[in-house]
């Protein structure tokens, strides 16, 4: 077993995160990596704009949705004790949702014993961290704060933040303007921040991890290859994508929270462009992209216009594994990285 500050502030068995990877459902994700001893995470975004539908009932809020999810996750990952989170954006467009969902997760938590002792963080990410850390901590939770530059880590520590989640740009989903990627971001957080920093943005397998962890991180955080596993809720379509892209099929184009990194094929292509002519002239369009784009993920339609959030790491992902399997394979390849290391060294 590799054992971290992560791990043990957590009580998981592995080092990782499952990336919050809205607007999409993560609910069966979430379990799935609870489950097998990662953290799972909830996404939120598709909850507070209603993107993503309940399995059952209807409720009226996001509020309501969420706690409807915290109840299913935590009734499904209560024999295996699995340890879960959710992952609130906290961008201006997203403001009038936060509150409600800081406020599920806080009451579902005061409501039950069970519930409080696995749902352990919530991960923040694309905002201002500095107006929520009261409302944050109240809640109980570890709070984790996703950073792309050092400015960025720094101001989440200032606002009270458990940990860092320093994300480089080649990640996928939701990115930074600047290009400032995880070999040199990773490191340079590590060194300005005093809190404990995790790493994300082209983390897949056993060898990243201790990439990461060589270089001080206290664990990883992955989207795009969790992604490409049996137990997710992402569409077949977008999971052979992954498996099918290089490290050259993505690209960066317009999202509503800003900048975003795709997986290759004609909607990205034009997001791309309409980025390139500048993020407030085609914002509009963009949008209007993205959310139909959006939709047609959900539903498995026409795949050139299907919205598929992917990094870099996609080309170094070749199959659709399980998740258990998955983590079974990244602890056993990461151990034997480290026994290997000093016969490695020549003297």
């Amino acid at each position: 077993m590799i054992s971290t500050a992560l791990t043990e502030m957590l009580g998981i068995r592995y080092p990782v995160i499952q990336a919050g990877m809205g607007p999409w459902n993560t609910d069966k994700l979430c379990v799935a990596a609870a489950n097998a001893g990662a953290l799972g995470v909830i996404s939120t975004v598709g909850i507070g704009y209603f993107w993503t539908r309940p399995e059952e009932g209807a409720p009226k809020t996001p509020y309501e949705f969420l706690r409807a999810i915290i109840a299913k996750v935590a009734g499904e990952t209560a024999e295996r004790r699995g340890v879960f989170g959710a992952n609130i954006p906290l961008a201006m467009e997203f403001k009038e949702q936060i509150e409600g969902l800081i406020k599920a997760v806080s009451d579902a938590r005061r409501e039950d014993e069970d519930v409080a002792a696995r749902l352990k963080v919530i991960i923040t990410s694309a905002g201002n961290p500095t107006p929520w850390g009261e409302v944050i901590k109240e809640s109980g939770v570890l709070w984790f704060h996703v950073a792309p530059s050092v400015y960025h880590a720094l101001k989440a520590q200032s606002a009270g933040a458990d940990v860092v989640i320093a994300s480089g740009r080649e990640g996928g989903g939701h990115v930074a303007f600047e290009p400032i990627h995880t070999m040199v971001l990773l490191p340079a957080v590590i060194k300005a921040v005093d809190i404990p920093v995790v790493g994300a943005g082209g983390f897949c397998d056993g060898a990243s991890l201790v990439a990461a962890l060589a270089l001080g991180a206290i664990g990883v955080q992955m989207g795009t290859r969790f992604i490409a596993t049996r137990e997710s809720d992402f569409h077949q379509l977008w999971k052979n994508k992954v498996v099918e892209s290089s490290e050259m099929d993505t690209l960066v184009g317009i999202s509503i929270f800003g900048p975003a990194r795709y997986l290759k094929n004609e909607v990205a292509i034009r997001l791309h462009e309409l980025l390139r002519g500048g993020f407030e002239q085609g914002y509009n369009e963009g949008v209007m992209l993205e959310t139909k784009g959006i939709a047609l993920s959900i539903e498995g339609g026409d795949p050139e216009w299907s919205i598929y959030f992917g990094g870099e790491v996609a080309g170094r992902i070749d199959g659709i594994a399980g998740v258990g399997e998955l983590l079974e394979g990244i602890e056993a390849e990461a151990e034997r990285i480290i026994a290997s290391l000093q016969g490695n060294l020549k003297r």
